[in-house]
């Protein structure tokens, strides 16, 4: 027959398994307690630097790729924020140390009362165009022509000298100069006012007054026309044009076209009134540079009218074409 259980005994057992387990209840509260005032426990089972080592070991967390629009920002008004003002530091350096004792204004060097930018219209230029230089063949016999033009001054205001002629056997047969003053008054047209003369070995000399306007057209085209007064009631008229057709860069075909009409007759040059004389060429040139080109090319001049019959009375010819090779060039 087994023996009864001790009731004292058990009762005590059921005390001691409380006892134990308040005891790890509180073991376990006391843990967590200790977590949440420390964030690196429990992160890593070495401590915080293996703690940290895993954080910056997070590539996908790289705030300094992180975009940050600073425009959208409205607190941030940096045009609100005054520089520093007052007098410069002691130790700043002298503005004057590298001048030599010379300042703005002051000394030799000032600019005096007229202290402004200058823009490239208000300097004055000056440049000097030989459009022909060249050697004429016609009719059996040879000849030099010439057509230059020179000027200074601004692109508003210069002074222009124009000169042509033609020498034949070392003789000068016919010249026209022209000093004249250019004004601006549209882009790429000037109008010119001032003197002409013409003279040539056995002519009478002529002065004119003389009033044109010179330019680029529409297309490309070079315009002048000029209006003539001289003594005794004469007046003139002269127009020409050209043009360059650019076969490449450096190979310019330039057709020319020139007229001239007077007002009255003038049996000492043979010139007859209304439209007097033309001239229609063609030249090829190769420019080297654009300030050097060679050219060959063909010229026909023709009289016409009062001036036609004049001629032809002195024993002369209607027309002439002549075969030419000549330069132009600039500086």
């Amino acid at each position: 027959m087994m023996p009864a259980p001790d009731t004292r005994s058990s009762s005590i057992m059921i005390r001691h398994a409380r006892t134990a387990l308040a005891a790890a209840l509180a073991v376990a509260g006391i843990g967590m307690a200790s977590a949440q005032e420390r964030p690196d426990a429990g992160l890593s089972p070495d401590g915080p630097a293996a703690a940290q080592a895993a954080h910056d070991a997070m590539p996908g967390m790289d705030h300094s790729t992180m975009p940050m629009d600073h425009g959208a920002m409205p607190g941030m008004d940096h045009g609100s924020m005054s520089m520093q003002g007052g007098s410069a530091p002691a130790d700043a350096r002298d503005p004057d140390a590298y001048a030599n004792g010379y300042r703005l204004g002051i000394g030799p060097y000032a600019l005096g009362d007229t202290r402004h930018l200058m823009m490239a219209d208000e300097h004055k230029f000056a440049s000097v165009l030989v459009e022909r230089l060249e050697w004429a063949h016609g009719n059996g016999t040879n000849a030099t022509a010439y057509d230059a033009q020179a000027w200074f001054g601004t692109s508003y205001d210069k002074l222009v000298i124009k000169a042509e002629g033609d020498i034949h056997k070392g003789r000068v047969e016919e010249t026209r100069t022209e000093l004249l003053w250019g004004h601006a008054i549209a882009p790429f047209w000037d109008t010119q006012l001032g003197l002409r003369n013409d003279a040539g070995t056995g002519r009478p000399g002529r002065n004119w007054a003389a009033f044109g306007v010179q330019g680029l057209a529409p297309y490309w085209f070079h315009l002048e026309a000029a209006a003539y007064v001289g003594d005794s009631g004469r007046t003139a008229l002269r127009l020409s044009s050209e043009y360059e057709l650019l076969l490449t860069q450096r190979l310019i075909l330039q057709p020319r076209l020139e007229a001239s009409f007077y007002g009255k007759r003038d049996p000492a040059l043979e010139i007859g009134s209304g439209l007097s004389s033309g001239t229609l060429g063609l030249r090829l040139r190769y420019e080297f540079s654009r300030q050097f080109a060679p050219y060959v090319g063909v010229e026909r001049s023709q009289a016409f009218g009062g001036t036609a019959n004049l001629i032809e009375a002195a024993g002369g010819r209607r027309g002439e074409t002549r075969v030419v090779a000549g330069v132009r060039f600039w500086f």
